[in-house]
């Protein structure tokens, strides 16, 4: 069997690339033959390559990329991945074409129960052909990076494409705060600019609180377990959300998360089990200084994560549903 995943802006170290990698990774271990299509870099693109099935990530830019082939897509799956489902469904502009992408596909992926009540809500019909299936995590290489916490302090990441609905720049304005009392936290912003003005922003944000906020850069994905390993705290402090893999991959790690109140974060952390969920800004700075101020609570919130991912985000469970969902597409 060969499988030709299509996703968008594959050559960008972003959540999508993670997960798309790391799908044909476990594949080509599994024996399938997989073909990962970038459908954003090249405009030149006409027509896929032979394959048995094609398997499109995100719901409208895979039907908009489709659309402009001149070989026709009859058979393909498709994953939801966050901003299509909560966004673009909504968007009055891009909701025919979502529903379209869903209604023409064999199957449709989601990450979680709540990801599915809403397209079934949304777009009646299409029940039967949802497969929840949660992100596996991956396992990573230990190397070394050009970056080393400070001995001393205390140091939060925001692993993070810089684009508004990431909305970093309100991470440095709380933690702000909280450096003011505590001089010893760092905070460091991993991910690339994908969006130049937000990129603009928070530059110049990191630029005015230098003395203790870093912007690293995009590292390749390989290299984020050293990341992960230097951290205290995780955070997420994104408008919407699929399902984070990074969070997922800093609570493998064992650390304690600090994340919105989204439907994407809400669906892997459970507030004071395997993490801490904040709702508005006095929150974010009541749960900070908590996590800050007290290793006992840090460590017991780390050690649930840690075993939570082990038990739920299994990435032998996470391949072996893809291929099932494969066969009985292609059936």
């Amino acid at each position: 069997m060969k499988v030709v995943l299509a996703t968008p802006n594959f050559h960008q170290p972003r959540g999508n690339t993670v997960t798309v990698q790391r799908i044909a990774d476990s594949l080509e271990a599994k024996g399938i033959q997989t073909e990962i299509v970038s459908m954003t870099e090249d405009s030149s693109v006409t027509a896929l390559p032979e394959a048995d099935l094609i398997h499109g990530f995100h719901a409208y830019k895979f039907y908009t990329f489709k659309e402009k082939l001149t070989q026709k897509i009859d058979s393909y799956i498709v994953s939801i991945t966050g901003t299509d489902l909560n966004h673009d469904l909504f968007n009055k502009d891009r909701r025919d074409d979502v529903i379209r992408s869903l209604t023409e596909a064999k199957a449709i992926h989601v990450f979680n129960e709540k990801a599915k009540q809403i397209l079934c809500h949304e777009v009646p019909g299409i029940e039967d052909k949802i497969f929840i299936i949660a992100q596996g995590t991956t396992e990573f290489p230990t190397v070394e990076i050009n970056v080393k916490k400070e001995p001393g302090t205390l140091l939060f990441l925001l692993p993070a494409g810089i684009r508004v609905v990431k909305n970093i720049p309100f991470a440095i304005h709380m933690l702000k705060n909280i450096y003011q009392q505590n001089p010893s936290i760092r905070l460091w912003i991993i991910g690339p600019i994908i969006e130049e003005v937000e990129g603009k922003l928070v530059q110049e944000l990191v630029e005015e609180n230098k003395e203790w906020v870093q912007y690293v850069g995009p590292f390749p994905h390989s290299s984020m377990g050293a990341i992960y390993s230097q951290g205290d705290i995780a955070l997420n402090t994104s408008h919407s959300e699929g399902q984070p893999a990074a969070i997922l991959e800093a609570m493998e790690h064992q650390l304690p998360v600090l994340v919105s109140n989204n439907q994407g974060n809400l669906s892997i952390v459970t507030h004071e089990e395997t993490g801490l969920v904040y709702s508005n800004e006095s929150e974010f700075l009541d749960f900070a200084e908590r996590l800050v101020n007290n290793n006992e609570l840090r460590a017991k919130i780390g050690k649930r994560a840690k075993d939570y991912i082990m038990n739920h985000h299994s990435g032998t469970y996470e391949v072996d549903a893809f291929i099932d969902i494969y066969k009985n597409v292609l059936k």
